[in-house]
This record gives structure tokens, sequence and C-alpha cells, in this order.
């Protein structure tokens, strides 16, 4: 066995090797660019070795330097993580040729699947479903208009050594190839030095499925179940689970049995992934076609630990080191169901835009640290009878038991409190992972975590988590890669509030305000008589008044009293509300009430005691100035192109400029018709949040 590894990555997947490599009794080294000189990976590994400046194009995509920081520290062993180096061919052979074992598949492997047109030849050749396509190259945007007709509109281009949401274009017209070509080879070249396109039908209804394999240098490959990635954005993964609802025993085997053929015809070893696009469709479960194989570990990959129980970063290593396979295909489990969420620095309330900034106060739901398979978990449990507040605490936050049908909450992360989230590197926070021995049960274990989540600075996509998991459709099952764009046509604004979560709401915002008060009517040294805190008080949230009493221990709200007591002490940032339906609230004081957050949406709530609550219709409010006339930059980034000058009349839709952020290219266009007044910014300069591009008269 190996003596010393080192992760050739960053952030929560470093973390998650060095918890595996611990426990394995093997010393562990982290690389760094000068933006992770404090990070967490940095710091919980044994040595550590500075790479170079922020930008991962001079520091962790060196490979020459991640060679010599194993050289130094004597590693044996490199683990390159979920990307950055992880799918190139030659890094694999330049750790081969230091004598420094590479843990993953071969070199020739990552070659043969790293290529998407050639990974799609070998995989027909093995006898795979694979979607009908143009795999040549395509010279340019005329030669790809012909092919997108030749196949049938909608066609989708993607980028040949794509990944991750880049470098990818539905198109639904000519029109659409026209638009998208040029920018899909410049994506792909950008994020992967590679600007070759291919094109293929695009499946309707589709949904994303996945295969997970581990093989041995021995012959011996395995599948591991499938997850289901359907819920995406921008062809990014935003929601994992496993199993998936839709695939039945026999299309498991029937896409199992398929992958372990592509990962044999190449020789595979090491965890790799078979992506495959399937029609929901076909209620037969036939219609599954191959998308390509990463060859690599997933980011998703705890759900499939938490259903199999095996621990696939230790098993990666053993591979590595020549050990084989200690179980075979029938001794893979499937137990339970198992959801992921990604916590990403985003704002769901401006378009999912890129956010960045320090983490003020970062505190996911709490939990107990147990086996590194886990990294940090918690077990909740079922409490039977009244509660106290401790017993609701211990409920919601998870205790150290373990039992039969119990829920696990676990959380994958690679950052601290005070730390910065930069513009360099993904945008991905955390990884919130569930299981439960159902579906349903996983889901709901989301949805109480997600209202535990605390996060501070940079915008976040909690919310737009929690909503995910408490709509219908999803819940249902019944979903496609075109769920986000489908079911939030017009953006996100919230997840709808039921009228029982707004009498919470306003019992909490009531409870807040009167324990405020009553506890500064206790300061010493007052005039007068010594005042009692009103008991009823009226809380306007979102628009609509709740007349709150709250008078000899029980509250009650628009006359009906509140099942269930209400926990918050003075200046707490969560209340807590007991009962069948346990709920915990964000709270932040306002200049007249609160904003409270849970389920998947902040309310700004007004409240005011009872007898004064009257005189607010008396209020002027300020009304928020018209910023139409400015071009504003949604995000920080590159202005990368400025398409108007000063004098020039532009059209409400026309693009005005482009912003590149996270590697991604983003149109900005005019809001309303006008004449550019003045420009404020140039090609090439870097743009803060809100900063001012141009104004229009």
């Amino acid at each position: 066995m190996f003596k010393k590894i080192l992760v050739a990555n960053r952030g929560e997947i470093a973390c998650r090797v060095f918890r595996t490599a611990k426990k394995m009794g093997i010393a562990t080294v982290a690389v760094y660019s000068d933006a992770d000189a404090r990070s967490p990976h940095v710091l919980m590994a044994d040595e550590a070795v500075r790479l170079g400046p922020a930008p991962a194009a001079e520091s962790y995509l060196k490979a020459e330097l991640i060679l010599l920081a194993a050289k130094e520290t004597g590693a044996d062993c490199i683990h390159p993580g979920y990307g950055f180096l992880s799918e190139r061919e030659s890094f694999a052979r330049a750790c081969a040729e230091a004598g420094i074992a590479f843990v993953g598949p071969p070199p020739n492997a990552i070659a043969a699947m790293g290529d998407k047109i050639e990974s799609k030849k070998l995989a027909k050749a093995a006898g795979v479903n694979v979607v009908p396509g143009y795999l040549g190259e395509i010279a340019d945007t005329d030669e790809a208009v012909r092919i997108a007709a030749d196949i049938g509109f909608p066609v989708m281009m993607k980028a040949s050594a794509g990944g991750g949401g880049k470098g990818m274009r539905l198109a639904w017209s000519e029109q659409d190839v026209r638009d998208g070509f040029e920018a899909t080879r410049r994506e792909g070249l950008a994020s992967f030095g590679d600007d070759r396109v291919f094109i293929e039908k695009f499946i309707e209804s589709p949904r994303h499925i996945e295969i997970q394999l581990l093989g041995d240098q021995h012959g011996n490959i395995v599948y591991l179940n499938e997850r289901e990635c359907s819920i995406q954005r921008r062809h990014q993964k935003v929601v994992e689970e496993a199993p998936s609802p839709f695939v039945t025993p026999q299309m498991r085997r029937a896409m199992g049995e398929q992958a372990v053929a592509l990962a044999r015809a190449v020789g595979y070893y090491s965890a790799g992934t078979v992506e495959l696009i399937v029609s929901g469709a076909d209620p037969t479960g036939e219609s599954f076609y191959f998308l390509e194989m990463n060859t690599r570990l997933q980011v998703e990959h705890p759900v499939t630990e938490e259903i199999t129980g095996l621990d696939l970063v230790e098993q990666m290593i053993r591979i590595a080191a020549g050990e084989a396979l200690s179980f075979g295909q029938d001794d893979v489990r499937l137990d339970g169901w198992s959801v992921e969420n990604r916590v990403y620095a985003e704002d769901p309330y401006r378009g999912f835009l890129p956010s960045i900034g320090r983490l003020v106060r970062y505190a996911p739901p709490e939990t107990t640290d147990s086996s590194p398979l886990q990294g940090r978990v918690s077990i909740t449990h079922v409490v039977d009878g009244a509660e106290t507040p401790a017993d609701l605490d211990a409920r919601l936050r998870g205790n150290d038991g373990a039992g039969e049908g119990q829920i696990r909450i676990r959380v994958d992360d690679g950052v601290a409190e005070g730390g910065e989230v930069s513009m360099f590197y993904d945008p991905m926070i955390a990884k919130l992972v569930t299981w439960a021995p159902t579906r349903e049960a996983a889901i709901d274990a989301q949805v109480a975590a997600l209202d535990r989540f605390t996060i501070e600075g940079p915008g976040t996509n909690l919310h737009f988590l929690s909503a995910l998991m408490q709509h219908p459709r999803f819940r249902s099952g019944h979903i496609t890669t075109g769920f986000i764009a489908e079911e939030y046509p017009d953006g996100f604004h919230g997840a709808p509030a039921t009228p029982d979560l707004l009498a919470k709401l306003a019992a909490i915002a009531a409870v807040a305000a009167h324990t405020q008060v009553a506890r500064a009517r206790q300061v010493d040294g007052q005039l007068g008589h010594t005042l009692s805190a009103p008991a009823d008080w009226v809380a306007r949230v979102d628009g609509h008044d709740h007349a709150v009493t709250i008078r000899d221990g029980a509250i009650t709200v628009d006359g009906m009293e509140l099942a269930g007591a209400i926990t918050y002490p003075p200046g707490a940032r969560t209340a807590y509300v007991a009962g069948d339906d346990p709920l915990a609230v964000a709270v932040a004081k306002g200049r007249d009430g609160f904003t409270l957050a849970a389920r998947g949406a902040s309310h700004k709530v007004r409240v005011l005691p009872a007898h004064v609550a009257p005189l607010a219709a008396h209020l002027i409010e300020k009304v928020p100035p018209d910023l139409s006339k400015f071009l504003i930059a949604p995000m920080p980034g590159l202005l990368v192109r400025l398409d108007v000058a000063a004098g020039d009349r532009v059209e409400a839709g026309q693009a005005l400029a482009m912003v590149e952020a996270m590697k991604m290219e983003n149109i900005l266009r005019a809001e309303k018709a006008g004449t550019v007044a003045s420009v404020q910014a140039k090609a090439g300069d870097s743009l803060a949040v809100d900063q001012v591009i141009l104004e229009l008269e």
C-alpha cells in the first residue's frame, strides 16, 4: 500500500480524499495557489506545497509543478480529484514516467474516452446505444448548418473535449446554429484547449442517468447502480439522486452491462462513469443512449456511496496499488435512497449570476464527525410525544445515534467561515447529501437541512434548492433535463409559501418582537412604572396582516391557536417551531421588523404592536430609483466585448456587451430603447458586480 498521497486539486474533493487517506494510514500532501493558502484542504493535510498564483492555468493546471511537489515531498501516488488534471492523458503518463502511481484509469483509456467524438465511435463498436449524430470534424458554421439540417432539428452542439456544462448549445433552428456554433468553439477552446465541435440529435423529454463503474487491474469490472442527474441548469448538474425513480431493475441491468462492455473494450480500471441520455417519453426504458464516459471520480459520487456502503476513494486507491476488487456484481447493494444538492455561490433571484466574496458566516447543518466515507454526518431521529426546545434542536440538528431506518445528513465541503469564494474557481461551496429508507424521506430531510444551512456573504442557491425539493413535479419523479427551464421560465422568485407557513412566520416575528421588547423593559434605571410587553401584535407578511396574540403561554394567529411551541432566545439567528412539522427559521433584524427565511424563500415581516399598526398606513414608502437607463454588470467578470459606442441608437433587447465569468460568456442586453449617452468601461476591464458599463439617454 502507498505511504504518501498527493491530491492534485483543491477544496472539497481534496478534503474528501484526505479523510479516506487518513483512515487508511496514508500520509497526505496538499498543493495550493496563493488564493488557497489558508484553505481547509491545506490545513487538513500533513504537508502542503505552494504551486503559484491564483489562476488555475498558473497553478493547478501546471502538471510539472504537481509532479515536482510529489517528488519533493516523497509522495508515491497522486489522486487528481474531479477535474483539472484528472482527464489528461499526458498527466497520467507523466506520473508513470516519474515512477509515481496515478490514482485513476490508464492513459490509453483516458485518451479513448476523453475525446467525445472518438468515444462515441468506440461505444458504437462495443455494442453501446449511441445518439444519431455527426462525429467528424466540422470546418465552419456553414457546414454545421448543413449537418444539423441533415440530422433534423433540434440538435445539440458540443465541444469535443467539453464537460461540466461548458461548450454546449441547443439549436432548434438554422439561426440557432449560426448564433451558437462559434460560441461553442470559443468556450471549448477557452475551457479545454480544443475548439472541435460535434453535433448530435437532441432527445426530447430527456433524462440524464449515469452508471457508476469500478474496475481493477485484473479484469474485474462491476457497475454500482445508477444516478439520476436530470435536474440541471445550463447543462450543469444541480441535484443528483440514487437510484433513479425512472429506472427498473431490467433497465439497470441493461445499462450496467453496456457500460461494463464499453469499459472492458478500452481496458478501463479505477472509478469511472458512463453517462446516458434516456428518453422519458419511452415507458419501456429501452431508449437510452451513450453520452460520454467520465474517466474520473464524479462530484455526485456520495449518493452512490450512501446506497452501496462503499468508499469509492478507498477503492480507487486500492486499485491503483494493484489490489483486486474484494466483491463481485452480485455483492453490490442498493440500500435506501440518497439525494445530493450542490450549494453554489450564485444568486437565483438575479438569473443565477455567479457570486463571489467572503463567507462572513458559514454554518452548515450541525453534524458529528463520523467515518471518512461520510465526511460530516449526523443521524436524525423521530421524537415521540411532546418536545422540549432541546428535543427539537436535537431532532433538527441530528445526534450521533445510529439505527434501523434513520436519516443520515452528510455535508461534503472545503470551505470555512471567513474564507473567500474566488472568481478563479468553480462556485460550488458544498454538497448536502441525505440518505433515508425512501425517496420521500430523503427529500424531506433535504428540506429540513437546507433550512438549517446558514451562509452570509456571497449569494447562494439555498432557497432555490429548497424550492426544488418541495416542487410537486420533482417529488413525483416525472422530471427531465428541461425541468428548471420549464418550471421557472420567468426566473426564480422564491418558493411559494403555504398559509400554514405564513401563519408560523407571523407568529415567529411577533414572538421575536415581544421577546426583544420584554428584555428592553427589564433594563434597570428606567423612569416611570415597569411596563409589560404588548400582548397583541400585527405582523404584515407578504402584504397581508396577521393578528397575533401572545398570552399565558399560548400563541394565536388570526384567532387560531398555534400548534407547537416557538423557541427564540433574544438576538438569536434562528427560531424554532416545534410540532408535527418542525421548522427552523433564519431571523435577521430589520428597521421595523424582521427578514425571515425558511422553506425556500425570504419574507420581510413588519411587526408592530396592535395599537400602533394602524398608524403605519400614513407612512410614505420610499420609491426605488429607476436604473433601467444604466447597463450594469450583473456579476464580477471580464468585459470581453462592447458592441456600442457613445451616440449609438439601441433597441430593447439589443446585445450591448459580453461579460465572461467562470469561463462562461454572458451577453448583456438593453432593457429599453435609447441612445448611448456615455460609456464608462472598455473591453478588457475587470468589472465589479453592479458596476456601471454605460448609460442611455
